[in-house]
């Protein structure tokens, strides 16, 4: 508790009167600490990470300013592993969601879907994710992946339902598509946005995604809140 010294002097104001001097009462009010903002970690990728970027111009980095320009006060933890799967995700879980942790975001599958790993493994290991994270009473807002139609529709279906099914068994927040914003239905006009190798999103991009994501992830805070 902080203390705050308020002095009040009682002037003559209708009953009172001031007789000889002013009588100076000192009044101690306990006014509340403030509360300490909410730890959010980023469980994600390459992508989260901040490939190919200044490290200021990453997604972690830009989605912090994001959220202290709209007021939203918040520490964000960088948990972005190059090259990550969801198994790698699922491996360091457990150790990464440390005491202080209140909210998660968890942005992986990208490197599954590079690899053509099974849609019934990547639901496995997501689901451990979020096992995990309950277990631990944080919440969770999953960002989902879209597989494209080269793999066949069997596996596009079984994979792009991944994400709104978990999210709703455990009960997480869902943003269904991480590259939302990029105007993904525009192949040629969502180039722009991507760095040459045509995966990892440059600055624009990320502010775009950003400027997406931001309101689910202020909806995380008031989740932990």
């Amino acid at each position: 508790m902080q203390l705050r010294l308020i002095t009040k002097n009682f002037l003559s104001y209708g009953v009172w009167r001031l007789v000889g001097k002013v009588t100076g009462v000192f009044l101690f009010v306990a006014a509340p600490a403030a509360a300490d903002p909410v730890t959010v970690l980023a469980l994600g990728d390459s992508l989260t990470q901040g490939y190919g970027l200044p490290e200021e111009e990453g997604l972690v980095p830009q989605l912090d300013r994001w959220l202290d320009e709209n007021g939203i006060e918040v520490e964000l933890i960088n948990g972005g592993v190059s090259g990550d799967t969801t198994a790698g995700g699922a491996a360091r879980v457990d150790w990464s969601l440390t005491p202080e942790i209140g909210g998660m975001i968890v942005a992986l599958g990208g490197n599954d879907l590079l690899r053509g790993i099974a849609p019934e493994v990547a639901r496995g290991n997501l689901e451990r994710i979020l096992k995990a994270a309950q277990s631990e009473g944080v919440e969770v807002l999953l960002v989902g992946m879209t597989a494209p139609g080269n793999y066949g529709q069997d596996y596009k279906t079984e994979f792009d339902a991944i994400y709104p099914e978990l999210a709703q068994e455990y009960d997480a927040l869902l943003f269904r598509n991480f590259f939302a914003g990029l105007n993904e239905d525009d192949p040629a006009e969502a180039r722009r946005f991507f760095q040459p190798d045509g995966i990892h999103p440059n600055s624009e991009g990320v502010a775009r995604i950003v400027e997406a994501l931001g309101p689910a992830v202020s909806e995380l805070v008031a989740r932990v809140k």
